[in-house]
């Protein structure tokens, strides 16, 4: 077997590391306020060398974008929805993007910003064009497996249940702190958050399957 030269194994592991940090501090800073000083200062690594391995300032947040958007797509990839029943695999799915969005808050945030630039940068990323594709046809598997078995409604479709599942997961991480300020201090308890997992599945089975209980 191969193996990875040492020299490229660190190139490697410290790329990621600035990956990871620059997540967090695009996140928090959003662009405008984010610096590559800091970035280097946390990652122990030199301004030069971040621009050595991504271009430049701009470079990292689109690369922080891409590697983002990527993460929920990789998490749909693991479920073997082929050998559930569609319900249950509807409601895997609908709890899996929730614990993913929870597990993952600088996404939300950084999606959050990039709604603030109203795409500016995303729209760089030819990378992304497709990228929405593979969450689409996870759902039209199911839904397609739903209707056979006239366990789910003809008008069902895959966009509506993304958008649904996606706004519900999205909420509650975006407007958490003003949310249990306002209404509810137990907002983030693990109690609360177990409820409103099973909360999304009920909802998302609830209104595929409506008219055929």
């Amino acid at each position: 077997m191969t193996q990875t030269p040492p020299r490229q194994r660190d190139a490697v592991r410290t790329r990621a590391e600035v990956l990871a940090v620059a997540t967090e501090v695009f996140a928090d800073d959003g662009y405008s306020g984010a610096r590559i000083d800091e970035i280097a200062r946390r990652t122990r690594t030199t301004k030069r060398m971040i621009y050595y391995y991504f271009g430049g300032k701009e470079q990292l947040y689109l690369a922080v974008l891409d590697n983002a958007y990527r993460g929920i797509r990789k998490a749909e990839q693991t479920l073997q929805v082929d050998e559930m029943n569609p319900i249950d695999a509807l409601r895997e799915l609908a709890e899996l993007t929730y614990e993913h969005h929870l597990r993952n808050s600088a996404f939300i945030r950084l999606v959050s910003i990039e709604n603030i630039h109203r795409g500016k940068y995303i729209r760089k990323l030819e990378s992304l064009s497709d990228l929405g594709q593979p969450a689409v046809t996870i759902l039209d598997g199911i839904i397609a497996q739903g209707k056979k078995q006239g366990a789910f409604r003809e008008e069902v479709n895959a966009l509506d249940l993304h958008l649904l599942i996606s706004s519900y997961c999205v909420f509650q991480i975006a407007n958490r702190y003003t949310f249990s300020y306002l209404f509810d201090p137990d907002f983030t308890t693990q109690p609360r958050r177990d409820r409103m997992r099973g909360l999304i599945g009920d909802v998302v089975v609830a209104w595929a399957t409506a008219t055929t209980r």
